[in-house]
């Protein structure tokens, strides 16, 4: 079955080379195209996407925004960032609203494809370096590893988990442990539960000695 995905891009070349590669790739439909967040926030409540691709900076409410008044109408949608922002507080805000993963634009093709398959099934995709810019600002104020919660884990999940620190995504994590993909999934999902958090982003947080995260990323 197909992942449906909706655009919300005001850039139209842009939009048309998403449009073209979700479209013209097996196992992907793109669902719908959406040049403002007012546009998109009129017409992809009616379209019920499984995932939404979105542009931060968007003229008029911005992207961010656009996913705080999305997510309570689509709780079962996950929502993508696709930008060129690399700035902490822009991460943290989307993250905040209801965002699922974050990604530049620059992202090259076959790696876009698999996060939305990654956060379709469950995952919280982003660009490693946006994930070590969240990792580092977790380690400027709480850099020690709290030894009782990794106790929790086995040696392999402790591994799997010290990665996911680092800011690998779970492709790379499986080729670093000659683990399958769906076995990394499953690791994770039992470092979760162990340590009693509902995404990547909490799971970094507390294997790094931080109480709660400034913004999680929602499950």
């Amino acid at each position: 079955m197909n992942i449906s995905v909706s655009i919300v891009e005001d850039d139209p070349g842009v939009r048309t080379t998403l449009a073209r590669l979700i479209d013209g790739s097996p196992g992907f439909k793109c669902l719908s195209q959406h040049a403002s967040a007012e546009l998109a926030l009129a017409e992809i409540p009616k379209a019920k996407p499984q995932v939404v691709l979105m542009d931060i900076n968007l003229p008029g409410l911005n992207g961010v925004e656009c996913v705080r008044r999305l997510k309570p109408q689509l709780p079962a949608t996950q929502l993508i960032m696709l930008t060129v922002y690399q700035n902490t507080e822009h991460i943290f805000n989307a993250l905040a609203a209801g965002a699922t993963g974050y990604l530049l634009k620059q992202t090259p093709p076959a790696e876009l494809l698999q996060a939305i398959r990654e956060v379709h099934a469950g995952g919280s995709p982003m660009s490693s370096h946006i994930a070590r810019k969240i990792v580092q600002s977790f380690q400027t104020t709480a850099p020690v590893v709290r030894e009782a919660d990794k106790e929790k884990l086995s040696p392999r999940e402790a591994e799997v988990l010290d990665l996911l620190a680092k800011g690998f995504l779970y492709k790379e994590i499986a080729e670093k442990t000659g683990l399958t993909y769906a076995t990394v999934h499953t690791h994770i999902r039992h470092i979760y539960e162990k340590l009693q958090v509902r995404s990547r982003t909490e799971a970094v947080a507390k294997h790094l000695g931080h109480p709660r995260p400034v913004a999680a990323i929602p499950s």
